[in-house]
């Protein structure tokens, strides 16, 4: 017993959870639009390029800031340089041992001449010239001096080559730097001074292209709201539609009824009935083109709130037995109404980027001035020579650009971003002309409107009232079929007017919302 307790209990739970996970939604045109505005696709894309805009205004501020870079180098090479020839460099580091050479050779000279010389002079006095002894003795005695004895030796015994050898070799190594291995650094800085006033245009550009990208964000943000609007109120007709639809064949089904029981009893005629009958199917068809209708157009409001198509949902005002009236706006100066207006904004910001963009094509035409300072080190150095260790040097300076001639490139640019400026005036007062026909054309509309629901609304009553008068006249068997089939027709023909003018008012005072730029929503920001 417990355990058949327990599965009915499971079976009701079970069957009670996707009833509740399918349940319907009902939805208000508030959370229509709150929901449209923050699935929409265009709308995101539109806020983005207001993101991107923001970017591009901040990069623009960037050249007002000094330009500081650092860079870094590296460079093998294969072969080394060397600033003399290989011959002049073994010359340069054998110079020490070639002098040794040379003094030596000299030396041998000398002596080889001395004693020639004293052989002569010994020859000549031994054939008995006085001076020549004299001359003779007295070379003897210096030859024979200690002094000059150690003076001879110790010119021989010195080995100087060896010092001027590796004198050569520094100088020989001074002449062959270490380029294979190369390496740099430095350390920059740019600031300018005046560019012709093109810093300052193009930030007011950037800023005018991000106040145009919030425009376009605020014309896209208008029509989401419009279209879930008309899609909204669209279901509401037709979902009122549809219930009259279903009202009127039920009523012609009891009539058909009726009426069959009226012929079998010979009070009425089969013309009646088939009359009746015929009018019972077109109600039947009017019912479901109704029912497809409806579920075209939920759909179609499920894609705009980002819903599945499929999902289940009712809207608030579906029940209500009329459409509600619009509150009537006052009406609006056109100069409000063009500050007001995204499109309108949208032509005045182009007109104003592109006097900018003058500004910065005659820029091209002045002198550009800009300060710039480094500091650079390498490895080998330059600054004393070169040595195989880290140095730099630092310099600052002014950079002077003055253009001359390039085939009047900037001068035609000017005067192409001159017409471009004109162009969007143009447009621009194009433009307000549209918007000053538009609204006035759907102020008229609106005001068409109104009359036609008041018509609409005495049609009803009066249609309502001789719908009561012929059923009851028909029950009574006073008037026949045909008089009450027309009374049921013309009932449903003046609600169907009613809900269509109700509808119409709703669409047209949202259009004129936003003709008048009356629909603001939270900034993108």
């Amino acid at each position: 017993m417990k355990k058949n307790i327990i599965t009915t209990c499971m079976i009701a739970i079970l069957a009670v959870i996707p009833a509740g996970l399918n349940a319907q939604r009902i939805l208000t045109l508030d959370e229509c639009r709150e929901m449209a505005i923050s699935s929409n696709k265009a709308l995101q894309q539109a806020g983005t390029k207001v993101e991107m805009a923001g970017y591009d205004r901040k990069i623009a501020f960037a050249n007002y800031l000094p330009n500081i870079s650092a860079t870094g180098a590296y460079m093998y090479n294969p072969n080394d340089v060397s600033l003399i020839s290989d011959a002049a460099s073994g010359r340069l580091t054998t110079a020490g041992s070639t002098l040794h050479g040379m003094v030596q050779q000299t030396e041998q000279g000398m002596m080889a001449d001395i004693t020639a010389y004293m052989q002569q002079l010994a020859a000549a006095a031994m054939q008995g010239d006085a001076s020549a002894a004299a001359q003779l003795a007295k070379y003897q005695g210096i030859m024979q001096d200690p002094l000059f004895q150690s003076l001879l030796t110790k010119l021989s015994a010195t080995d100087y080559s060896a010092t001027i050898n590796a004198i050569g070799q520094e100088i020989d190594d001074a002449l062959h730097p270490d380029l294979q291995n190369i390496f740099a650094g430095a350390v920059t800085v740019q600031q300018p001074l005046f560019t012709g006033g093109k810093i300052v245009a193009a930030n007011k550009i950037a800023r005018l292209a991000e106040e145009l990208s919030e425009t376009q964000y605020d014309q896209q943000y208008q029509q989401v709201v419009v279209d879930v609007e008309e899609a909204y109120w669209q279901i509401v007709s037709i979902a009122s539609k549809e219930k009259l639809s279903e009202s009127y064949a039920e009523l012609l089904h009891n009539m058909q009824h009726d009426v069959e029981l009226a012929v079998e009893e010979g009070v009425s005629t089969e013309s009646d009935a088939l009359q009746i009958r015929v009018k019972a199917n077109e109600a039947d068809v009017l019912k479901t083109k109704a029912e497809n209708g409806l579920t075209l157009a939920r759909m179609l409001l499920c894609k705009q709130i980002g819903l599945p198509l499929d999902s289940d949902i009712k809207l608030a005002d579906e029940e209500l037995e009329s459409v509600p009236v619009p509150q009537i706006a006052a009406e609006k100066s056109m100069e409000d109404i063009y500050a007001d207006r995204p499109e309108i904004k949208s032509l005045d910001l182009a007109s104003r980027i592109y006097d900018g963009k003058v500004q910065v094509a005659r820029a091209d035409m002045m002198p550009k001035v800009a300060a710039m300072g480094g500091y650079m080190m390498s490895n080998p150095s330059l600054k004393n020579g070169f040595e195989n260790n880290w140095n730099g040097y630092w310099g600052v300076g002014v950079v002077v650009n003055l253009p001359i001639f390039h085939g009047f490139e900037a001068l035609n640019k000017t005067r192409k971003a001159k017409a471009e400026a004109t162009l969007y005036r143009s447009q621009l007062e194009d433009a307000k002309d549209l918007v000053n026909l538009q609204v006035t054309q759907l102020r008229k509309q609106e005001l068409e409107a109104l009359e036609k629901l008041s018509t609409a609304r005495n049609n009803l009553e009066s249609a309502e009232e001789n719908l009561r008068t012929a059923t009851i006249g028909y029950n009574e068997g006073v008037i026949n079929a045909n008089t009450a089939l027309s009374a049921h027709t013309g009932w449903l023909q003046a609600h169907s007017e009613y809900i269509d003018a109700g509808i119409e008012l709703q669409m047209l005072s949202s259009k004129l919302n936003k003709a008048e730029g009356n629909i603001h929503g939270q900034s993108y920001r």
